[in-house]
């Protein structure tokens, strides 16, 4: 039996508290400073706090209007294609660079770092890629999200994962260390107590101190076919290890699920903690350098949507976890999510903000999730905010599904997007418009949020559980940014539904009885993406030191335009679209994403090419500047030259990745 509210508080404050209390006392701060220096952006959103925010003000009210393209450069720079020929730029383009000490560091499509001139975006140098062992080419991965930079003031390194090796490149000439790891790298498929063929990690690690903290996602030893078919109950956890950052040592690592005798093994009932896996880090990490604090924001274990092979509530799975980065022990944790079957990963980087709540001062972590909620907490305890409420959620009737009888609920900040499916969430801009919404959604089950995937048994079943918000948020990988002169989050929300329907597998090989089906895209009267009120994609502004949202706007006028709104006087509906915000003295800056990425269907209209300016305290458009393709990346800002500049990164479907940066002339 699962545990009841009371209990399941009981146990977590109890726990957090014995291991807050035993926790070794965090070694003092180092002398580099956490926060951005000016001018620079050090870190994927700006500063391991995750603020993504810049002092810099040479673009303002009175200057923007001459913003133009500086310069532009490919995400698969000409000096790799002699030895990767006819290797695009990625048309899901998703790396923010770094920019620190004079130079812009890139990861390449093939994973190479580049490090750019930042005043004209030319190669100063790039990592040399390492022959493979079994002599077939160059070793080679993905472009990351992020690339994580250390200095102790003497050295100074950037590190980043080529695959699964974990790398240490010498910032100013590019240089491997040859004392790193084995032979200049670390091989991250080694270590796990389950065997692994692979290993993989878009985001990129996070150096906190002297430790590189590396998350990521081994493939097991056995194939796996696709997650609609084979869909094995037996994965690898995606375990959380950390790195001497000089010498590559192995020095921790993290249980996401935990062992037999740790705190949390007791949540996976039946002992399916023996098989279970993921529960791990895809997206990106936070830290707290003066708290020595490392803030995991983790996924949901094994099988997206059925969980009757993992009956609890599955810690650490999709909960904000704490630890100590010199030594990988928890601090504290707080799950947002009790046994997940609906794929409500953490999508982003939690964001920290010194705020003051009813005088208090508080030191706090913000964590945004797909399903449009904002979970504040203490940092340095785990403890809410503000109340966070278990209420009861529906119930399934899944053969061999343990439903979780309640999940938690922030009571602030309210939600930032439409919340579940009912009547009066349809389009209603016109009663034809309406009636042809409502025959669309009587072809689905929906409900509140948190309503379960039917099984497709008969055919008198409905098509899938129309889940709003979908998988997609909500929010996503883009995650907020602050302004910590204001205390105000900046959220961006995609509106992106998701129909989620489970049957037998058709792969006798698999251990699940039952998978995720493919069922037809929920979209809208006369060609829109979806049957819901727009705004499609919004900008939502939400005051931390109150708990309350300030105002939410929709991202430009979208499809305003749309042939189904004909002859109708629509105020702005935004594009729907994965996006990210920047925020600078004088604005917050925000693109529409790009029509292309996972779990997008064809057709839909998603991604824009518009670049945006807007008003932080009211969310009003001040400018926007159409680009080659949709800005796909988390956007940033540096000085360089004595002139401040903004990149952003561009792709789609018919446009290769660039990089594209804008300055004043």
């Amino acid at each position: 039996m699962l545990h009841t509210p009371i209990a399941r508080l009981a146990t977590v404050s109890i726990v957090s508290a014995l291991i807050s209390a035993c926790a070794p006392d965090a070694p003092d701060a180092p002398a580099i400073a956490a926060k951005a220096p000016a001018g620079e952006w050090p870190a994927y959103g700006a500063d391991k706090a995750g603020t993504k925010y810049s002092p810099l003000d040479d673009i303002n009210r009175e200057t923007i209007g001459n913003l133009r393209i500086a310069w532009r450069r490919s995400s698969m720079p000409e000096e790799l294609l002699t030895d990767f020929p006819n290797t695009p730029g990625s048309r899901n383009l998703q790396h923010t660079p770094l920019m620190v000490d004079g130079l812009l560091y890139m990861s390449s499509v093939v994973g190479a770092v580049v490090a750019l001139d930042p005043t004209t975006g030319q190669t100063v140098w790039y990592d040399h890629l390492p022959p493979r062992t079994d002599g077939t080419g160059l070793t080679r991965g993905g472009s990351t999200r992020s690339l994580a930079y250390w200095t102790d003031g003497t050295d100074a390194r950037i590190v980043t994962n080529v695959g699964s090796s974990l790398v240490a490149l010498n910032a100013k000439t590019g240089e491997r260390y040859a004392d790193f790891g084995d032979g200049g790298q670390v091989d991250l498929t080694q270590g796990f107590e389950r065997p692994v063929q692979g290993w993989r990690w878009t985001s990129g690690p996070l150096v906190v101190r002297d430790v590189i903290v590396v998350a990521g996602v081994p493939a097991p030893a056995t194939d796996i076919l696709s997650e609609t078919q084979l869909a094995p109950k037996e994965m690898p956890p995606d375990d959380v290890r950390g790195y001497d950052v000089r010498t590559g040592k192995h020095l921790w690592t993290f249980h996401v699920v935990p062992r037999a005798g740790e705190p949390g093994n007791e949540t996976w009932l039946e002992n399916s903690w023996t098989y279970s896996g993921n529960s791990g880090v895809w997206t990106l990490l936070g830290a707290d350098e003066e708290l020595g604090h490392v803030y995991l924001p983790t996924e949901e274990a094994t099988g997206d949507y059925y969980g009757g092979t993992r009956p609890g509530d599955n810690l650490y799975a999709e909960s904000i976890v704490a630890l100590d980065a010199a030594t990988g022990k928890r601090v504290w944790h707080f799950q947002t999510l009790h046994h997940g079957i609906w794929d409500y990963d953490l999508p982003a980087p939690p964001v920290l903000a010194d705020i003051t709540v009813d005088g208090r001062k508080i030191k706090a972590i913000a964590q945004v999730t797909k399903q449009a909620f904002v979970f504040v907490l203490n940092r340095e305890t785990g403890e809410p905010v503000w109340p966070i409420e278990e209420r009861a959620a529906p119930q399934g009737n899944v053969p061999g599904e343990r439903y979780s009888p309640t999940q938690p609920f922030p009571t602030k900040p309210p939600a930032f997007d439409q919340q579940g499916v009912s009547e009066a969430d349809v389009i209603d801009f016109t009663p034809e418009l309406k009636a042809e919404a409502m025959a669309i959604l009587e072809g689905y089950a929906y409900g509140p949020l948190y309503t379960p995937p039917v099984l497709l048994d008969n055919p008198e079943t409905p098509k899938g559980t129309l889940l709003v918000p979908g998988t997609n948020g909500g929010a996503d990988w883009g995650g907020a940014a602050l302004d910590p002169e204001t205390n105000l989050l900046y959220v961006p929300s995609a509106h992106m539904p998701t129909v989620i329907a489970l049957g037998p597998s058709t792969i006798p090989e698999s251990t699940l009885p039952y998978v995720k089906h493919r069922v037809p895209w929920p979209f809208g009267p006369r060609g829109l993406p979806d049957p819901f009120k727009p705004p499609y994609s919004r900008l939502v502004a939400i005051d931390l030191n109150q708990g309350t949202i300030r105002w939410s706007v929709a991202n430009g006028d979208g499809l305003r335009n749309h042939p189904a709104f004909a002859g109708l006087d629509l105020p702005p509906l935004g594009a729907p679209g994965r996006m990210a915000a920047l925020v600078t003295k004088s604005f917050v800056f925000m693109g529409e994403g790009s029509d292309t990425g996972v779990g997008l269907p064809p057709g839909g209209g998603y991604g824009g090419k518009m670049f945006r300016a807007f008003d932080k305290a009211t969310g009003a458009i001040v400018w926007e500047m159409e680009l080659p393709a949709g800005v796909s990346n988390a956007p940033m800002t540096y000085s360089a030259g004595g002139k401040q500049y903004i990149v952003v990164g561009v792709s789609g479907s018919e446009h290769p990745g660039e990089f594209i940066a804008l300055a004043l002339p």
